[in-house]
């Protein structure tokens, strides 16, 4: 029996061109298999075998664990102390060994032990082609489409196959079996049978690529692509920057006669793609977006992250764009919030902000309306900084004396700490499950709290913009949250009618 077990190997061996040591650690691992079947439980086997002679002898093994982290796998595990009984000088991660009773292999066993072995050889020619595959540092796969799977669209390149899922693809594309397709690598999962690289035609990170691959200053470093938004097959917007002042960024990057440009928008099915200019002013970068419409003024929110901007009327329509198609890529290119809107909503907005905060000085300051639009006038905005803005700059207020200045900063300390003490009881009357919610911090939670949202029911019952006016949050995070938090109404509702 033996003599047949190193007759299998050497004949596999021969017949899938593959290392002898592969095939006898993949027969090892058959035997392993074949073995674990004999015990109860999920227990760990090892098979030796002599290339030489063909014997073999297989253990049973226990993976040495701390004496504090406990057992997760008893059959597979032994604690530390109680490894130390038998072998006194072992360490964690070891293992001790214990000799079993090895499998037959016998004609028949052999046979049948072949076709794992077999997959085995085939898992590793796979993950050899891939390695050799993914070692070329590609970015791009380039292959011909080979047949649909479930709604996804095989592509092969050699004897290597990539994943194009349904999502990932460009919508009104309509490829077809045969067709030369590529697509960017955006992961290599091994889990995955038959094509386990991932590939996306709609990721900003491939017409980036492409990009690349169309302008060789980009490649050189005297350009370089800071962000890109795309909506997908339609439209998409890239902000580049120079890093020479010889080079036109912008010009380079759409090329003589726009080859460049066009190269790119041809192999995404006609995008159209507009380049803007990069700057590190957050405002001149956010202007230079929304070209050509022609931008009044911009308030930068720092602390949501947003920004009003106004525009005439006559361009109103150009900033927002189709369907709000502009100034949605906007604001995916530079990360910001961006709220479009004509001057009387400028206006009227900034009346409301104004009211708000008159009525919150009036109210926690106990001033008049007149001691109020001073303070307004001067800047202030919060309590926060009324209580704490350096002495000598509210000192600097022609119509406060220092009396009137110390008061009202005395009176906004006094008031910002009765709020905290409101606001710590309020925190207190928020819902155990409202606290347990994956991705509720405690910033999150005393928002939701000071705006009266105290259990799960009511963070559910929220609207998306509700929520992020509230936590200044984007609107995924917001709709992701808010899912969450509506989980239990269907699990309810589930239960209920089964």
């Amino acid at each position: 029996m033996n003599r047949e077990l190193l007759m299998l190997v050497e004949a596999i061996s021969r017949e899938k061109n593959v290392e002898r040591d592969v095939v006898m650690g993949a027969v090892e691992a058959a035997l392993a298999q074949a073995t674990k079947k004999l015990f109860p439980g999920d227990v760990d086997i090892r098979v030796a075998i002599d290339q030489d002679s063909g014997n073999y002898e297989t253990f049973r093994r226990w993976h040495v664990v701390p004496d504090e982290a406990g057992l997760q796998l008893p059959d597979q595990e032994i604690l530390l102390f109680e490894a130390k009984e038998q072998i006194p000088d072992i360490e964690v991660d070891e293992y001790i060994e214990e000799t079993v009773e090895s499998v037959p292999i016998g004609r028949i066993g052999a046979m049948a032990a072949k076709q794992v072995i077999l997959q085995k050889i085939r898992d590793a020619e796979r993950e050899m082609l891939l390695n050799d595959f993914m070692s070329r540092g590609e970015k791009i796969f380039v292959g011909t489409v080979k047949r649909m799977d479930k709604g996804d669209m095989i592509v092969e390149s050699g004897r290597v196959e990539g994943r194009l899922r349904r999502s990932e693809m460009i919508a009104k594309e309509n490829l077809r079996t045969g067709d030369r397709v590529r697509a960017m690598i955006m992961e290599v999962d091994l889990t995955l049978r038959g094509a386990p690289i991932i590939l996306s035609r709609s990721a900003p990170e491939f017409m980036i690529e492409l990009f690349r691959q169309e302008v060789p200053e980009i490649e050189q470093g005297l350009l370089e692509i800071k962000s890109c938004a795309r909506d997908c097959g339609s439209r998409a917007k890239i902000a580049v920057l120079s890093h020479d002042k010889r080079v036109d960024p912008i010009g380079t990057c759409v090329g003589v006669r726009g080859t460049r440009v066009n190269a790119v928008t041809n192999e995404l099915a006609g995008e159209r793609v507009d380049i803007v200019l990069w700057s590190e002013d957050p405002a001149q970068f956010v202007i230079g977006a929304l070209a050509p419409a022609n931008v009044q003024s911009i308030v930068v929110d720092e602390e949501k992250h947003a920004m009003d901007v106004v525009v005439d009327e006559e361009n109103l329509a150009i900033a927002i764009g189709r369907g709000g198609q502009n100034v949605r890529l906007d604001s995916d290119l530079t990360g910001w919030k961006i709220n479009i809107m004509d001057a009387n909503e400028s206006a009227q907005k900034q009346a409301n902000e104004t009211g708000s905060v008159r009525a919150l000085f009036m109210e926690k300051l106990d001033v008049d309306e007149e001691i109020a639009d001073i303070l307004i006038a001067e800047g202030f905005t919060s309590l926060e900084e009324v209580a704490y803005v350096p002495l000598q700059e509210m000192l600097e207020i022609e119509s406060f004396d220092e009396d009137t200045v110390n008061e009202l900063r005395a009176r906004a300390k006094d008031a910002l700490l009765t709020m905290e003490i409101a606001r710590e009881e309020s925190v207190e009357d928020v819902s155990q499950d409202l606290r347990d919610l994956a991705g509720m911090t405690p910033e999150l939670i005393a928002q939701l709290a000071d705006k009266g949202v105290h259990t799960l029911d009511d963070l559910a019952d929220l609207a998306v913009d509700e929520l992020t006016d509230i936590t200044g949050q984007s609107e995924d995070e917001a709709k992701a949250i808010i899912m969450k938090a509506r989980e239990h109404w269907f699990t309810n509702d589930a239960a209920s009618q089964a």
